[in-house]
């Protein structure tokens, strides 16, 4: 019996914390490349059209749940980067669980604020393509394709943010588990 219990032990913890650590800082550079990708997108998104002989501009500063949306995906951007500052700079006690509750409190926050400016902006993106004909709201998509296509870009890394956010949720509160037992 010792014979087995001691082949299963032959990895080393250290080389699992190290993977570990190292799979955490890859998501989270890439929450941060993501969120300051679906941010630059969609305020740099505007596009002008003239129908019936009248100009008439759109940008994302004209819908709250665009605003939001930005927002959202702004604050997520900053707190990656703290994130993965303090991760970075408390490597050597990230064996502590009790700094993983923590890590997974921050990642579910964020994870909640970037999903529900996904949401905001999925539901007006919805009404911008297809309209809404019980309201009497006329699809824009037809007349302002760049701006659609552009906002359909920025919520698609949102959206990426939003699952590396959720990996990095599951492996903090799978080590935080670990105060418990």
């Amino acid at each position: 019996m010792s014979t087995i219990e001691s082949k299963f032990q032959t990895n080393p913890p250290l080389k699992i914390q190290k993977v570990f650590l190292g799979a955490q800082i890859c998501l989270r550079i890439l929450v941060t490349a993501s969120t300051l990708a679906a941010t630059w997108i969609i305020i740099t998104s505007k596009q002008s059209t003239q129908i019936i002989g009248m100009t008439f501009d759109v940008r994302y500063s004209y819908s709250t749940a665009f605003k939001f949306f930005a927002l959202a995906n702004a604050i997520v951007c900053v707190f990656s980067v703290l994130s993965l500052i303090l991760v970075l700079l408390l490597r050597h006690q990230c064996s502590n669980p009790a700094n993983y509750f923590f890590l997974f409190l921050h990642d579910l926050f964020m994870v909640s604020l970037v999903l529900a400016g996904c949401a905001a902006a999925t539901a007006i993106g919805y009404v911008g393509r297809y309209g809404n004909s019980h309201s009497g709201w006329s699809p824009i998509c037809d007349h302002f394709g760049n701006f659609c296509k552009r906002v359909t870009n920025s919520v698609i890394f949102s959206y990426l943010a939003v699952l590396f956010l959720l990996m990095l949720t599951i492996m903090s509160v799978s080590k935080s588990r670990q105060i418990m037992v």
